[in-house]
């Protein structure tokens, strides 16, 4: 009825026969969110079947991004879907031939695969082309693609006693993915070893290393780290996605008070900001987005990490190496003989470290460093404690901020709700406000959420907080008068995305729970 009413063929999919090359013409990203793939290819025009040919925003990107006239034709909603997990997605029929021909075959780190580790990208959309490879090789390279495209942050490779697990971490949660029979698991970490530059002999300590690929046009790093376990070496490769700092602090999902705070703190000439909050709640990506945008050329921008995150071009990096004695103390002393302008302090973790940085702070730099507390004034005690005086702590911080990640709620499945208001009087939730559940679908791998946003506490010190700190008040009073002042708490900030439908209630008490 709709072809003959709008004039559009209709295709049925199931038994039409893709060709890789003009699948590849639109990224996997783009036919999700439109539901619609690529079909044929004349000239100057491209065919896509869609479900929804009358989506004209849908068109225009397509349009812009092949840079093709689009046609379209008109496909069934699940048959677009269906296709799509076939033509871009590895399924488990990908895994299993991978494995079935990894197990005729043993691993062999020949000469080709050494000469293909050592360049300095792998390109992985091609892994699947390149047939020649030993079956070890595309079974790697098969799941990081798999895992870059669910938006994977970490992929965790974990021996058991009679498997090799692989579990994704997407949106902060870990998901079963598959599992790999444990004959192929000394070969499968061997060729991680192999490309993340780490000695493929040592199986006794700890190793750390990094490799580069190539995805959807984008260079993303993988930071490595190799555990010694029970079952042999688990491995956690985390993704560190590059585009993601160049985006500024406007798209970073910050509310309108912390992100205000922010502005004024970083065109402060010299003192120190303070990012705190658990391991994965985005402090690294925070601050470097205010690195990258700090960086030009008039400023002396140096790093002293362990381990380097992201690789940054105009920023001068340093690792921390404690075995040979460059640790955080050692490599702050030297660095600031460099005359920096912006220093960045992966983490201050030693009372030596804290001393060095606050003094950093008071005589011309602008410091950038994080803490782990719960909250954003809990710093001023963890910093007295470890052995900064309190006159010092009141001096060179400029602004103090607490931060964690919520999931979104997938806009495709969300579903409304009612919660009753004497629950919201308990919570202390004031205000009016839609709420949504999260369901499922196949939109956001049947998970309810679909990317992450980042709730923030932000404090600007100003001349009360920094007598009240002189004299030693009760963190609770600077903080009730802080938010006297406007300082929105982690929990107010969950609310406010709550508000604006940005997540769920339960999400907003789950990533709040100490408030």
């Amino acid at each position: 009825m709709l072809s003959k009413q709008l004039y559009i063929p209709t295709l049925h999919l199931a038994k039409y026969k893709f060709d890789p090359l003009i699948i590849n013409l639109i990224p996997e990203r783009m036919a999700r969110l439109y539901n619609s793939i690529p079909i044929s290819r004349f000239g100057n025009t491209i065919t896509v079947a869609m479900s929804d040919p009358l989506n004209i925003f849908a068109l225009d990107d397509l349009r812009t991004l092949t840079g093709c006239n689009i046609d379209t034709v008109l496909s069934p909603d699940e048959e677009v879907f269906r296709a799509i997990e076939v033509q871009y997605h590895l399924d488990s029929q990908d895994m299993q031939s991978v494995l079935d021909e990894a197990s005729s075959q043993q691993y062999d780190s020949d000469k080709s695969e050494v000469e293909l580790v050592r360049q300095e990208e792998i390109e992985l959309s091609s892994a699947l082309e390149e047939s020649g490879k030993a079956p070890i090789v595309k079974l790697v390279e098969l799941m990081l693609n798999q895992a870059l495209k669910k938006r994977a942050s970490d992929i965790h490779i974990e021996p058991e006693i009679d498997c090799l697990r692989i579990r994704y971490r997407i949106d902060g949660s870990l998901h079963d993915i598959f599992k790999i029979p444990k004959s192929k698991q000394n070969a499968i970490l061997a060729r991680i070893k192999i490309i993340s530059n780490l000695d493929i002999t040592e199986n006794r300590i700890p190793q750390d290393g990094r490799f580069k690929v190539k995805f959807e046009g984008k260079e993303v790093d993988f930071r490595v780290s190799d555990l010694p376990t029970t079952f042999g070496q688990k491995f956690v490769l985390r993704a560190l996605d590059k585009a993601n700092l160049s985006i500024g602090l406007e798209k970073l999902g910050f509310s309108e008070q912390p992100e205000r705070i922010f502005k004024e703190a970083i065109v402060k000439p010299f003192g120190m900001i303070l990012v705190t909050g658990p391991t994965g709640s985005g402090k690294s990506t925070t601050l470097y987005s205010v690195l990258n945008q700090l960086n030009i050329p008039e400023k002396n921008i140096i790093t002293i990490e362990d381990p380097v995150e992201y690789q940054v071009e105009g920023i001068t990096q340093v690792q921390v190496k404690p075995d040979i004695g460059l640790d955080f103390a050692s490599g702050l002393r030297s660095l600031l003989r460099q005359s920096p302008d912006v220093i960045m302090i992966g983490e201050i973790r030693d009372p030596e470290t804290a001393d060095i940085a606050i003094k950093a702070a008071l005589t011309g730099q602008l410091v950038l460093s994080t803490l782990h507390t719960n909250d954003a004034i809990s710093s001023i005690t963890r910093l007295i404690d470890m052995g900064v005086e309190p006159f010092l702590v009141a001096s060179s911080v400029i602004m103090f901020c607490a931060q964690r990640l919520a999931r979104k709620i997938c806009l495709k499945c969300r579903k409304p709700i009612e919660v009753p208001q004497d629950f919201l009087d308990k919570i202390g939730f004031k205000g009016k406000a839609n709420f949504y559940t999260a369901i499922g679908c196949k939109y956001c791998n049947n998970t309810g959420f679909y990317g992450r946003i980042a709730i923030l506490e932000a404090v600007m010190v100003d001349d009360n907080i920094r007598d009240m700190i002189i004299e030693k008040r009760p963190l609770e009073e600077i903080k009730k008068y802080a938010q006297n002042q406007g300082m929105q708490t982690l929990r107010d900030d969950a609310y406010l995305k709550t508000k604006q439908e940005l997540t769920t209630l339960d999400e907003a008490i789950r990533i709040t729970t100490e408030e």
